[in-house]
């Protein structure tokens, strides 16, 4: 779920730094979970735990304490309890690519976010037990920028805590082969220029030492809040922030061929002001920020519905709930790219940059273990755009293996796939607050992007349109 109680920053269950903290503040309500199977088509309400009737055919088998771990879950979960790794691994077609060796074996997803968590290592160990998935090849926590005593009463800090698990046993659970760099920084990022000089650094860092070609970048900024000096005028303008990261994280990811991942955010068509501790919105459309520049590739996220226990594809819809919503929208800051110029929605776009560009399942419904007190231990439902961008790094570090190579920016190769490969969400919206959002509908659209991925057909027509539009 996401940290939606937890103060200081926003909603960031949802989509990390941003709405992290609000998101974890719902954790903390969670804490005393419970873990039913989730919602399957012909039943509102399951009476059988997941793990002791799925079927699935992922070769990652729960252990017995896996019913225990869903049932302590599910009372903080959205409707339909808590999906395991299992049941989301089938539901978006994973097991055929692992089962022919493609787990992200040899690939490093480099996950960024503030403060960490003191436990994560054991936590990721936990979690991985209860559901039977391997450790990572090599798990590497990293403090460039000096380390935080994190303080368990500090709402900000369990917040980004909450975050940090939720990146690092999803984005692990969906490429279990895969190597992961935590890095983490001493400043926590809220709205405005705060916080991401120093998540340039670590960006900068990771692409000097090589450490990954796949990041997740769960947190952002409002747009208005990067105009001038909106919210942190002894920080430096926003305009200057947006150019520093082109120059020296974005254009250099893109020369060196790192797919770059950002979740849109969880307030739907609008996002918070400067005053987010109380977690107020605009009261007009807008979109978060990095997700919005066209050299990274916006999450939005959706709602799904189980067929059956065993995690078979029922159907999705935008992500909306009384907790928070597909972020998605128009960019006030870039003009319409290249692979976006063909769409049929350029009235909408006004010849601005729409995202966002896909989505993952992004309710609070997703499984995740934590320790740290300061949060409320223990299982609990997680969920937002935050848990999609990390999912989406997964799978890509699965596509590099199956490549051989890093496929890089992405943007261009999705347009021109057109949907194909994609699960093509047409219903919902990402209204919220108060402010009219946009329709989900047949193909492309601004609350869901092209839509969720069928993996084992997604991966390999992904790879080859990387290389029809290579520049």
């Amino acid at each position: 779920m996401s940290l939606r109680n937890i103060p200081p920053t926003r909603r960031r269950f949802f989509y990390a730094p941003w709405h992290v903290i609000v998101l974890l503040t719902a954790l903390l309500a969670l804490s005393s979970c419970a873990l039913n199977t989730p919602t399957v088509n012909n039943a509102q309400t399951p009476t059988t735990s997941s793990s002791s009737t799925s079927q699935s055919d992922s070769p990652y088998k729960p252990s017995a304490q896996a019913a225990q771990a869903i049932d302590e879950c599910t009372s903080s979960a959205s409707a339909g309890g808590c999906y395991s790794p299992e049941q989301i691994q089938t539901f978006y077609d994973l097991n055929p690519l692992y089962k022919k060796g493609f787990t992200g074996k040899g690939e490093t997803i480099v996950i960024l976010d503030s403060f960490g968590s003191p436990t994560i290592k054991q936590d990721l160990h936990t979690f991985d037990q209860t559901f039977g998935l391997p450790d990572p090849p090599s798990f590497t926590v990293d403090y460039p920028l000096g380390q935080v005593q994190i303080d368990p009463s500090n709402s900000d800090q369990a917040g980004w805590e909450g975050e940090t698990t939720l990146d690092v046993e999803w984005a692990h659970a969906i490429a279990p082969g895969a190597n992961i760099v935590l890095l983490v920084s001493p400043v926590s990022e809220t709205e405005g220029v705060q916080g991401f000089p120093q998540f340039a650094q670590l960006s900068t860092y990771a692409i000097d030492h090589k450490l990954g070609q796949v990041f997740s970048m769960s947190f952002g900024a409002t747009e208005p809040t990067l105009v001038g000096d909106a919210c942190n005028q002894h920080l430096g303008t926003g305009e200057d922030l947006r150019k520093t990261y082109d120059q020296t994280v974005f254009q250099r990811a893109e020369n060196e061929h790192i797919t770059l991942f950002a979740s849109s955010g969880d307030d739907g068509a609008t996002d918070v002001t400067c005053n987010y501790q109380q977690q107020d919105t605009y009261h007009f459309a807008t979109v978060g920020w990095p997700a919005s520049d066209p050299l990274v590739t916006a999450v939005g996220g959706t709602k799904i519905t189980l067929k059956d226990s065993a995690g078979q594809y029922g159907s999705e819809r935008a992500w909306n709930d009384d907790i928070g919503s597909s972020g998605g929208g128009v960019s006030q800051f870039y003009a319409t790219p290249d692979w976006q110029k063909n769409l049929p929605n350029q009235g909408m776009l006004n010849g601005k940059r729409g995202l966002p560009d896909v989505a993952w399942g992004a309710a609070v419904n997703f499984a995740f273990y934590h320790s740290y007190p300061g949060s409320g231990s223990g299982w609990d439902a997680i969920g937002g755009t935050s848990a999609s961008s990390p999912q989406w790094a997964g799978l890509i570090a699965i596509a590099d293996q199956m490549a051989g190579k890093p496929l890089g920016l992405l943007n261009p190769a999705i347009y021109h796939l057109a949907g194909k490969g994609f699960h093509d969400i047409t219903s919902g919206d990402n209204s919220f607050d108060g402010v009219t959002g946009y329709q989900a509908g047949p193909g492309w659209d601004l609350a869901t992007g092209w839509g969720t991925p069928d993996a084992a057909v997604l991966v390999p027509l992904l790879i080859t349109a990387v290389q029809q539009t290579a520049g």
